[in-house]
């Protein structure tokens, strides 16, 4: 089969690997169908995680049918079609009793593109089958379903479910790519009185707006005396860090009002300052995380009912064996303008989800 292998910093290629085969009992294969290519990606490809070994196939979101699975996976059978998640899940390990999937210690978490081979090619092995991928609405198309299996969660858990989000609630998002702008969408789901989303490029401050933000402020022109004015001098009461900079974080603790809650989505590459000598007496709760998927059958079912907007994030669509030029263009978002590109299609009628 082809896939997108990963050789070391700025080194890849779209081309042949080995056919994946089961492994274990709780595994399944998966014929990909569609996938898209997340912003860790790139951070894999400049070096950023040197964990992934050279030779390792990209990627850890996919859409597919299920081609065969283990004798001891029993939740999918060959011909389903299904989500595969970013996190796998052994359920046995003290993490994933408590639902914190993305911490498994039992072969899991985030190992597709990233400890094993990933979703970026035409067939992927996934670990802890059962727990690992989803059976899929016959209303939701591949190019919907496959942002649910990352950025959804992660802006839904890591930035809403972890800020705790109330209705009447000013919340600032800082970051409109496409895990802020996610998090825009899922953050209407509790009713704040006001969404404002920060960010550098016009572009994305539009779509933001069209995902529902109430107001929108370039980044570069004092967004946090916009946040003071709308709340009276007092500040957010959730404030989403989805940038992944120092001068962004530090700009969000700067935002929060007293009390409130930071919640850091973003993937940080360098050390930030954590200016306690201003926050010790605020009771202000800042949050980390990496995402556990435990939300997606729920996300899953929103989406499917049309409560998700997932599928206004995709700007750019291309064949599974355009890889290469997906991947620049996602890169060069600033000059293409793409927010989440996908790559493939529905090989087929929607298989319904079985009930019984």
């Amino acid at each position: 089969m082809k896939g997108f292998v990963y050789h070391g910093p700025g080194k890849s290629s779209w081309q042949d690997v080995p056919d994946p085969g089961l492994q274990e009992p709780t595994d399944a294969v998966v014929r990909v169908d569609a996938v898209t290519i997340c912003g860790t990606d790139l951070h894999i490809l400049k070096g950023d995680v040197p964990e992934v070994p050279p030779g390792t196939v990209l990627g850890h979101e996919a859409v597919g049918e299920i081609v065969e699975t283990g004798t001891d996976v029993r939740t999918v059978r060959p011909g389903d079609r299904v989500l595969v998640s970013c996190i796998t899940a052994c359920g046995r390990c003290a993490y994933c009793r408590h639902g914190m999937y993305g911490q498994c210690r039992g072969g899991g978490g985030w190992a597709l593109g990233h400890l094993i081979d990933g979703t970026q090619a035409e067939y992927v092995r996934v670990p802890h089958a059962d727990l690992s991928v989803h059976a899929l609405p016959s209303t939701l198309s591949a190019k919907e379903a496959v942002l649910l299996a990352d950025i959804f969660p992660t802006a839904y858990e890591v930035g809403v479910l972890n800020g705790r989000i109330r209705p009447g609630d000013t919340v600032a998002v800082v970051g409109a790519g496409p895990v802020g702008l996610a998090a825009i969408a899922t953050a209407r789901l509790f009713s704040p009185e006001r969404i404002v989303a920060v960010d550098l490029a016009a572009a994305r401050l539009e779509a933001a707006k069209r995902l529902g933000a109430d107001a929108v402020a370039d980044a570069s022109e004092d967004p946090e005396q916009l946040v003071a004015d709308l709340t009276d001098g007092l500040g957010a009461d959730v404030v989403i860090e989805a940038v992944g900079i120092p001068a962004t974080f530090e700009m969000c603790t700067r935002m929060v009002r007293p009390g409130g809650h930071v919640a850091n989505v973003g993937v940080h590459g360098a050390p930030a300052t954590l200016h306690l000598e201003d926050l010790w007496i605020k009771n202000v709760t800042i949050t980390t995380g990496l995402v556990d998927t435990s939300s997606t059958p729920t996300l899953l079912r929103m989406a499917a009912a049309g409560r998700l907007p997932a599928g206004a994030l995709v700007t750019h669509t291309f064949p599974l064996n355009a890889m290469e030029e997906a991947y620049d263009v996602f890169a060069r978002a600033a000059d293409t303008g793409a927010l989440k590109v996908v790559l493939g299609e529905d090989q087929h009628e929607a298989v319904a989800v079985r009930t019984t």
